[in-house]
C-alpha cells in the first residue's frame, strides 16, 4: 500500500496516507469491526488536500469518493461482521446550495452502503443540546429571535445518528457476554434507539492538531460512543479499524478495551497527534502479529 509515514505500537498500527489506498491495502476478512465518522462533505473541510473527501464541492463528488472505499471495507471485514458510521443531517446554505435546509447525509450513507453489499443493521440517534448548537453555529433555524420573524424559519436542532451495517454471512467468531459483563441492565439502556445520555465533551485532547489552514473546527468522535459500539460488536483481541482516524479516538477506547487497532489519516497533524493519543493509551494484550 501507498503510505507517507506508518506507526506502530504493542497492538496498533497508524498509518498517514489516503484512507483508500490503506485499506486497499488490507488483507481479506482481517477486520472484527469498524468504527469511524466520516468527513461530512464541505461541512468540515480538514485539509487542503485533493485526496479528502470533506474536500468536495458537492455531494456527488464526496460518494463518488466514498464509493470505493465502501467496497474494500466490505471485503477486509470478516463475514457477519459490524461496520458503525457516525453522522448526521447537514443544513444546507443558500450561498453553496441555493436553499436553507437540510441535507440527507445519513440517508445518502445508507443508500450506497447498500448498493456496496452493506446490509442496514440498527440506527441510533444521539441527542444533542439546541442551545450549545446554536451557540457554535448561530443557525438562523435555532435562534429565538426567529420566532418573531418568521417561524417556519425555526426548526429543531440536528442530532447526531450511529449508524451500523453488517456484511453477508454467517459470522465465524460469535461476540457473546455475559450476566455479569453486560448485565440486563445495561442491554436495556443500549437498546434504546435513542440516546440521551452521551457527553458531547467526552473526547480525547485535539488542539494541538489543529492548524491554520483549518476551515473549520475538528469534530472528535464522542469516546462513550465508541465504547459502546466495540463492546457491544467485538470481543477482546479482535481488530477494529478506523479508515478516518483523526485523532485517534476509535484506536484509544480500542486499546483500552483490549482489542487491537489499525487505522488511516490523511492529515499529518491530526496523524501526529493520533500516534501520541495511541501511545499514551493502556496497551494490553501480544503483539500485533503481522495483519498488516
Amino acid at each position: 500500500m501507498k503510505v507517507l509515514n506508518q506507526k506502530e505500537g504493542a497492538d496498533w498500527v497508524a498509518y498517514h496516507g489516503d484512507c483508500v489506498e490503506v485499506v486497499g491495502g488490507l488483507p481479506d476478512e482481517s477486520i472484527h469491526y469498524t468504527i469511524y465518522s466520516p468527513p461530512f462533505a464541505s461541512l468540515y473541510t480538514y485539509s487542503s488536500s485533493e485526496r479528502d473527501m470533506g474536500n468536495c464541492r458537492t455531494h456527488g463528488e464526496f460518494h463518488e469518493h466514498y464509493r470505493f472505499l465502501l467496497g474494500d471495507l466490505l471485503r477486509v471485514t470478516k463475514p457477519g461482521r459490524l461496520m458503525s458510521v457516525h453522522c448526521m443531517m447537514l443544513p444546507t446554505s443558500k450561498s453553496r446550495d441555493g436553499v436553507i435546509g437540510l441535507s440527507d447525509f445519513p440517508g445518502e450513507i445508507m443508500r450506497a452502503a447498500s448498493a456496496a453489499g452493506w446490509i442496514i443493521h440498527s440506527k441510533v440517534t444521539i441527542w444533542k443540546d439546541p442551545v450549545t448548537a446554536m451557540q457554535r453555529t448561530k443557525a438562523i433555524g435555532l435562534l429565538h429571535k426567529q420566532l418573531k420573524k418568521d417561524s417556519c424559519m425555526s426548526r429543531q436542532g440536528i442530532p447526531d445518528e450511529l449508524i451500523t451495517f453488517r456484511k453477508p454471512g454467517d459470522n465465524p467468531e460469535r461476540v457473546f457476554h455475559t450476566d455479569e459483563t453486560f448485565p440486563v441492565e445495561l442491554w436495556q439502556k443500549w437498546a434504546s434507539p435513542v440516546w440521551m445520555d452521551i457527553n458531547p465533551s467526552d473526547t480525547l485532547q485535539y488542539r494541538s492538531a489543529r492548524e491554520e489552514e483549518d476551515e473549520r473546527h475538528i469534530c472528535p468522535l464522542q469516546l462513550e460512543v465508541i465504547e459502546r459500539g466495540i463492546r457491544l460488536w467485538s470481543n477482546p483481541g479482535d481488530t477494529v479499524l478506523s479508515p478516518f482516524m483523526g485523532i485517534g479516538s476509535e484506536g484509544h477506547v480500542a486499546l483500552k478495551n483490549s482489542r487491537k487497532f489499525v487505522g488511516a489519516e490523511l492529515k499529518e497533524s491530526y496523524f501526529k497527534q493520533a500516534v501520541a493519543n495511541l501511545e499514551n493509551s493502556t496497551v494490553q494484550g501480544n503483539l500485533f502479529g503481522g495483519l498488516v
